[in-house]
């Protein structure tokens, strides 16, 4: 038994079997709770940076590997890996998920078994079904565990272009209203899919079977897709025939990131420093959203370099790619005096769930004004350096 485990088990985790149980001597006791995490046979925890809350349990249906993951309290983790990832209070996933960096699961978000996700932001509720790959987005939508967004089973989030390009973040809902808890729940119907960038609305449900393949802009509408026509037709390279708005698209993708960021760092701050061990799990979920701009960014850069020079619709795009992903990031948020003080001052009374729901509407409505200003500057910036792109 190495002294990492040992550390462990002296502060009161629960490990069931300690000799199945590997914990790597990196781990730092000081960054785990032992205040009802329970360890179940077969699991392995690795990276100085995980942190473990009170109440998480995991293994329960199969082994965990945890690396480098930040869990808030009660998480559950019932049975495989996940290596980067943040989990907020309640945050749960069922046996066989893969979840790798850039990943926040807000509070109460929860997959069933055999979900695959990497750069995937879950606001709180937001389920997911079973046998599911969905990378490269962020979702909101719902107000409760009995009314939220919901994906059914078999659903892909298809991230991945036959030109190998992942410029493909897809929204679904946004960050200024999402983070209000007050939005009607988004449904993706099982044995479906959806082909990024797109951008659905909230209300939306999309029956199953359906591909979405473009943006769904009506709110509280239904949508059952019929398949495509069939088509064979030479293939003639890399056009990127809709480049424009699917720049535009990762831009609005990038803002909404900047946006999120700045409701972590002004309004969630004061309710993860009265948590144990709060602080280093905000500090975790600030890294895993600059993990997602970096990785929204480094795919831009990547496409710019194969763009025509000589192509008067991408010569420009080539020239400004430096200069747009610029704007993002890397600067202080701020928001407008006594903004947030209704709900700050509730910090250490109240979740920040049940702050951010006790808000009346005006002061809701005033939150989202401020987070949609940040996104809509981004805009205006983006505009003012390619004109087409505003």
């Amino acid at each position: 038994m190495n002294a990492a485990l040992q550390a462990l088990l002296d502060k009161g985790v629960r490990i069931i079997n300690p000799a199945s149980v590997t914990i790597d001597d990196d781990v730092d006791p000081d960054r785990i709770s032992g205040d009802r995490v329970v360890v179940h046979p077969g699991c392995r925890i690795r990276g100085a940076r995980t942190v473990i809350s009170a109440g998480v349990e995991l293994g329960a249906e199969g082994p965990v590997t945890l690396e480098n993951c930040q869990l808030g309290p009660r998480v559950k983790l019932q049975g495989g890996s996940a290596s980067g990832a943040v989990f907020l209070e309640g945050a749960s996933l069922g046996l066989g998920h893969h979840v790798r960096e850039g990943c926040i699961l807000e509070e109460e978000a929860n997959g069933a078994h055999t979900v695959g996700l990497k750069q995937t932001i879950l606001l709180p509720f937001v389920t997911l079904g079973s046998l599911i790959n969905f990378c490269d987005l962020l979702m909101a939508g719902g107000t409760s565990r009995t009314d939220h967004s919901e994906v059914g089973s078999s659903y892909i989030h298809f991230n991945f272009t036959p030109t190998g390009d992942k410029t493909t973040p897809s929204l679904f809902g946004d960050v200024p209203r999402g983070v209000m808890l007050r939005e009607r729940p988004i449904f993706l119907g099982g044995q479906g899919g959806a082909v990024g960038p797109v951008r659905v609305a909230y209300g939306t449900v999309v029956g199953a079977g359906s591909i979405v393949r473009d943006d769904i802009s009506i709110e509280n509408s239904l949508h059952l897709i019929a398949p495509p026509a069939t088509v064979t037709r030479p293939l003639t390279g890399r056009g990127y025939s809709r480049l424009v708005p699917m720049l535009a698209k990762n831009l609005a993708y990038l803002a909404n990131l900047d946006a999120l960021e700045a409701w972590y760092r002004l309004a969630r701050a004061p309710f993860f420093a009265v948590q144990p061990l709060g602080d280093l799990v905000l500090e975790g979920a600030l890294a895993a959203l600059a993990s997602g701009r970096a990785e929204r960014i480094a795919r831009l850069a990547r496409l710019a370099t194969k763009l025509a020079p000589d192509d008067p619709r991408h010569a420009p795009v080539i020239a400004a790619m430096p200069e747009l992903t610029a704007l993002f990031g890397g600067r202080t948020p701020t928001a407008p005096d006594g903004l947030l003080d209704p709900l700050l001052g509730r910090a250490g009374s109240a979740s920040h769930v049940g702050a951010v729901k006790g808000l009346t509407p005006g002061q809701a409505g005033a939150v989202t004004g401020w987070l949609q200003g940040i996104i809509d500057e981004r805009r205006e910036q983006v505009a003012a350096i390619l004109p087409e792109l505003g």
